[in-house]
């Protein structure tokens, strides 16, 4: 075994929760190490966790890709653009999601080199409390051991199974397996209908395949507004995505031939569904499998995630845990704010994450994202409120665009008028939904917004017109 390697900060894992808690500690003048075990097919580091490898990234270049497939097929003979001979080209649309990732992969060492951190390829678990903090063991190509006085660990999650039904990544997929489908499948079933089973099934859908989205919960995105999850599922309805609520799965077998799913139906009818592909999105479990947790005294909770205080500290002094594997969101925004919160902390600073303004994005199209309390929420809660909303049908851009679905819908206090929710369903979302997070972060009231100048024509003006209709003075509907 190596030379012990001392180091004031090592961080285990790097996903964006890890490697950007690395950065920060090496910019506070901390000597840093980073433990990140993944590989590309060449066996080549590749950083960046489950966002970058098989997760955000590649699931963005994919929506993006099969957008513009769409569009071709679909929507460009409506701006005077007839398109003849299309064809789908899936080895070099899956190869360039691929070097999407790459990039991202070789963005992150070079941004580690940048900041002199110093980068363990292999997997990184505790050996026991060392006199100057914990000794960590690397086990890669050689197995090293290596020194921290103080430790973030950021080993983020993995995707959760059906039982009975093991991923096996040719029949049954993961969010990994849904990124490279080697051929466009005929039928497609999605067991879940979160962000990553509407994504995939987006995906899949517009590129040619039938898919069947069966769902236990008998609502429609649950944690969204329902006013904003009935828009979208009209939406997703109209573009021949077919979701089933209220399902019961029952044994589900895998074959030659493809995935045979016995299910009911909300009204209690034993169905059978047969597909070529399944993939499996009922959410993430988080990943302390092989860190030696038990080893040093590290608790973990029932989920096997580990307990963590509100600023991240484990129950081991100088142990510190971020993202997917501790409570909260599992959202790369999320471990990236816990990240940089947790290094200031470290350097006696006074980090800040705020889980009430953390934006919530799903990237279909229409895109639904939303920051703050859902209507549901402040009635359940006995909040009173004023509502405010704007459809797209009725702004310009939007128009132009030729995509006028959804709408901007803001909540506010019906005292104060304090922004309490903002919550978009509709072209380009995701980045809307900014405003409203620096907005409820400033304490920003809906006339704050209704009185700020916003460019003319912009999908902006939605913002400002939904903040308008609280106060019943919008001016373009």
């Amino acid at each position: 075994m190596a030379d012990s390697k001392q180091f004031d900060v090592v961080v285990i894992g790097g996903g964006p929760g890890g490697y950007i808690a690395a950065i920060r500690a090496a910019q506070l003048g901390f000597n840093v190490a980073c433990i990140d075990e993944w590989k590309n097919k060449d066996g080549k580091p590749a950083p960046g966790g489950t966002c970058t490898n098989v997760g955000c990234i590649p699931s963005k270049a994919l929506l993006q890709s099969s957008e513009h497939y769409e569009h071709a097929g679909k929507h460009f003979a409506e701006h005077g653009i007839n398109v003849k001979g299309l064809e789908l080209d899936l080895a070099k649309l899956l190869g360039r999601k691929d070097a999407v990732v790459k990039q991202n992969n070789d963005g992150i060492l070079y941004l580690f080199k940048k900041n002199k951190v110093a980068f363990f390829h292999g997997r990184g678990s505790f050996v026991k409390a060392a006199e100057a903090g914990y000794e960590i063991k690397v086990a890669g190509e050689k197995e090293e051991s290596i020194v921290g006085k103080q430790v973030i660990v950021a080993t983020g999650s993995n995707a959760r199974a059906l039982p009975g039904a093991p991923f096996d990544e040719e029949n049954i997929l993961s969010n990994d397996g849904a990124l490279r489908i080697p051929a466009v499948p005929k039928k497609l079933a999605l067991i879940g209908s979160g962000v990553i089973g509407l994504e995939m099934g987006s995906v899949w859908r517009r590129l040619g395949a039938e898919v069947t989205v069966l769902e236990a919960l008998p609502t429609f995105l649950g944690a969204v507004d329902e006013q904003i999850a009935k828009e979208a599922k009209k939406a997703f309805d109209k573009q021949g995505l077919k979701i089933e609520l209220g399902v019961k799965v029952g044994e589900v077998k895998s074959s030659k031939k493809g995935v045979s799913i016995a299910w009911t139906n909300a009204k209690g009818e034993a169905q059978t569904l047969e597909v070529d592909k399944l993939i499996v999105s009922i959410g993430r479990v988080p990943n302390t499998v092989g860190l030696n947790a038990e080893g040093v005294g590290l608790k973990l909770d029932e989920r096997g995630a580990i307990v963590v205080d509100d600023e991240c500290r484990t129950s081991l002094p100088g142990v510190w845990a971020i993202g997917d594997v501790v409570r909260g969101p599992m959202l790369a925004h999320k471990a990236e704010e816990e990240g940089v919160a947790v290094a200031e902390r470290i350097a006696g600073q006074h980090g800040h994450v705020n889980f009430n303004t953390i934006p919530w994005v799903i990237y279909t199209s229409p895109e639904i994202a939303w920051v703050g309390r859902t209507e549901q929420q402040l009635k359940a809660d006995g909040v009173k409120y004023k509502a405010g909303t704007f459809p797209f049908l009725a702004n310009g851009r939007a128009r132009a665009l030729g995509d006028t679905t959804g709408m901007v819908k803001f909540l506010a206090d019906a005292a104060t008028d304090e922004i309490l929710g903002v919550h978009i369903v509709g072209p380009m979302a995701s980045e809307l939904i900014s405003e409203a997070v620096v907005a409820m972060e400033f304490r920003a009231s809906s006339e704050d917004i209704a009185r700020i100048c916003h460019a003319h024509p912009s999908l902006s003006e939605a913002t400002k017109e939904a903040a308008l209709a609280v106060d019943k003075r919008t001016l373009n509907f």
